[in-house]
């Protein structure tokens, strides 16, 4: 048996293998609201034999969209569109994770499939962005970023209760894995960050300061989400910038995180700040041997992402304990079937791998 199937466990969530969908926006949402495209995208991955699908960045609120296409958890109406998917994902044997997020100084964008350029709150379609700081994204650039509010005390209190909120309606849904977006310069990661935050109160100053929204979110998060399901974080292991975190800062992180509760890192990089760009590219084959060292120094079990695409790379990962689970974003969008893909390549008896009404005829 390769590495890559062998089952994994998390409190009372079974995973039938190791091989992860990454969550990866899809801007196909009507005020939040998940559609059709979603049952189609994400359960033919669940058909195709994966031991996690993952939805996309899933904002907490209106003004913590990425963009006007993204997907949302902040009413009633979002999580019964969401129902019928995480039935659908369960009844093929799949674990249903959701990634929840506020984007801070980053929303108020079109749609990548639009451009992505940020939105002016005069815009139709934009709104004001929030940050730890009034620094905006990049004010030196091409495109317009609009300087976000510096959040209060009160405020990140108020986004805090939001995050549970979303926590509590993906209880009720029937998700297995939830996850916390700490990563990428989204409002937690940017609070994290010495690149952007550079507040003097209780929410900035030394890495506990500011670590200490992260760390309150799950806190919180956590004493509403079931205990028998599991919790993540996704983390920029490595801000690829100069005087950003480093692998000992969010190793010390994970350490915090564990003592609250997190099951699962999941491990990423980058995106505080303009300057990763570049760096983004040229580092994200890094990004899986970052996951493995941040598994070792915090004991917890990780996910690896990162230029993840052959079925021999995934299965080294898990069989030399880097990680526990390999995402793959952009390889899952070419090959929906991956798992069969990988099964084939590995040796592994293909024929339980795709659900049964593929499986009977191709496994």
């Amino acid at each position: 048996m390769s590495a890559l199937f062998t089952p994994f466990r998390i409190n009372d969530v079974a995973f039938k293998n190791r091989i992860g969908m990454s969550p990866m926006c899809q801007y196909s949402s009507n005020n939040g609201v998940a559609s059709d495209w979603h049952l189609v995208h994400l359960g033919s991955r669940a058909v195709g034999g994966v031991g996690l699908v993952m939805v996309e960045c899933t904002a907490v609120s209106p003004g913590g969209r990425i963009s006007q296409g993204c997907a949302g958890l902040w009413d009633q109406q979002h999580a019964e569109a969401l129902t019928p998917i995480v039935d659908f994902m369960h009844r093929y044997g799949t674990v249903a994770g959701i990634q929840i997020s506020h984007s801070g100084r980053k929303g108020s964008a079109a749609t990548a499939l639009e451009g992505g350029s940020h939105l002016d709150a005069d815009d139709p379609n934009g709104w004001d962005t929030v940050g730890p700081t009034a620094d905006a994204f990049d004010p030196d650039g091409t495109r317009l970023w609009k300087a976000p509010h510096a959040l209060s005390v009160d405020e990140i209190e108020a986004t805090q209760a939001q995050f549970v909120h979303s926590a509590t309606l993906a209880a009720n849904v029937g998700f297995d894995l939830l996850e916390v977006h700490c990563a990428h310069g989204y409002l937690l990661h940017s609070f994290l960050t010495p690149l952007v935050n550079t507040r003097d109160d209780a929410y900035g100053g030394d890495l506990r300061g500011r670590a200490r929204f992260l760390l309150e979110t799950v806190e919180k998060v956590r004493a509403v989400w079931p205990e028998n399901r599991a919790l993540s974080v996704r983390l920029s292991v490595h801000d690829f910038a100069e005087g950003g975190l480093d692998l000992d800062d969010t190793a010390q992180v994970g350490q915090w995180l564990k003592e609250r509760g997190v099951d699962i890192l999941d491990c990423s990089g980058g995106g505080a700040v303009p300057a990763a760009r570049g760096a983004i590219g040229n580092r994200t084959a890094e990004q899986p041997g970052m996951a493995g060292e941040l598994r070792a120094a915090t004991g917890l079990p990780v996910m690896a992402v990162g230029a993840i695409t052959d079925p021999h790379q995934a299965d080294q990962l898990i069989a030399s304990n880097t990680a526990d689970i390999a995402l793959l974003g952009r390889e899952m969008m070419r090959d929906p079937h991956w798992a069969l893909t990988a099964a084939k390549a590995l040796g592994v008896d293909t024929r339980h791998v795709l659900a049964e009404q593929y499986g009977f005829f191709v496994g």
